[in-house]
């Protein structure tokens, strides 16, 4: 069944239909938001938030938009909320979020460990960047969002967004190639 169908089925009175939606997007929503709040705890409150938002507002949907562009906005937007409510927190968390699942056939545990060290040191990165710029990066290469779909997300021009972007990943580079010099020694 895909998501129109879903969404129809929950208008209709089938609040289980709903379950889908919370399976489906609960990781990069919670990633999203630490992104922002960077506090693991605060994350999960914000997309806890943000799915009953999106439950009480479904029948607002747009049924010729994507579901995940339209929910991530609304996390970004209770994230961001949240943080001028409450004022940033910057306390550390050792998040690994990204795609821990690994079923392949041909298991190799070399394989798992050096994948496993570059998720830490992307994330690492990632947490070194101001948070617009690991957020832009997050969902363009990550959860592989078009340009289009990032500036509807962050409620920025699709210019603005690749301006952004390009100097996110400058800014990535550079600050991976500190983090890599670091760990040589």
């Amino acid at each position: 069944m895909d998501e129109k169908q879903l969404i129809r089925k929950v208008l209709k009175g089938d609040t289980s239909a709903f379950a889908h939606f919370v399976d489906t997007y609960q990781d990069m929503a919670v990633t999203i938001a630490y992104r922002i709040c960077e506090n693991r705890q605060d994350a999960e409150d914000i997309v806890q938030n943000a799915f009953v938002k999106a439950y009480h507002n479904l029948h607002t949907f747009r049924l010729d938009s994507k579901f995940s562009t339209w929910f991530y906005r609304i996390v970004y937007n209770t994230a961001l909320t949240h943080i001028s409510a409450t004022g940033f927190n910057t306390e550390f968390v050792d998040y690994k979020h990204i795609d821990d699942d690994n079923h392949s056939e041909d298991w190799n545990p070399l394989a798992q460990i050096e994948e496993q060290e570059r998720k830490e040191v992307i994330n690492r990165t990632l947490g070194m960047l101001p948070k617009d710029e690991a957020l832009i990066l997050t969902l363009f290469y990550l959860e592989e969002n078009s340009v289009k779909d990032v500036s509807q997300i962050m409620a920025l021009s699709e210019s603005n967004v690749k301006v952004k972007l390009h100097r996110a990943r400058k800014r990535f580079a550079e600050t991976l190639g500190r983090v890599m010099q670091k760990e040589q020694f």
